[in-house]
């Protein structure tokens, strides 16, 4: 059954770090690129970063770039999106989905049975 499932968000000082981690079952990471976007209020959702099962490439939204890392532990099945120099513009709630591919609409997903997606994390940057 495919499911992914993220964790790992919480409240957070500017300027500090967490990593979020996106549990996949039902979908191997070697053949399926996962991308991680975030939904703030009253904002639309942005694609923040993708990482490649072909080579393991990574992609990274300009506003996240150089502060964010995406990975991935093919053994365990887990995508990871380290948050580091977190800003409060960073609040939202963090999701991981599985596109058709990271050069391509990171929104344009797999088929997936309903009920696959998460409910995301919550990231708060805060003072």
């Amino acid at each position: 059954q495919v499911q992914l499932v993220e964790s790992g968000g919480g409240l957070v000082q500017p300027g500090g770090s967490l990593r979020l981690s996106c549990a996949v079952s039902g979908l191997n990471l070697d053949y399926h690129d996962i991308a991680w976007f975030r939904q703030a209020p009253g904002k639309e959702r942005e694609g923040v970063s993708c990482i490649s099962s072909d080579d393991g490439s990574t992609y990274y939204a300009d506003s996240v770039k150089a502060r964010f890392t995406i990975s991935r532990d093919s053994a365990k099945n887990t995508v990871y999106l380290q948050m580091n120099s977190l800003q409060p513009e960073d609040t939202a709630v963090y999701y991981c989905v599985p596109p058709f591919s990271c050069t391509s609409n990171w929104f344009d997903l797999v088929p997936l049975p309903a009920g696959a997606l998460g409910q995301g994390t919550q990231v708060t940057v805060s003072s």
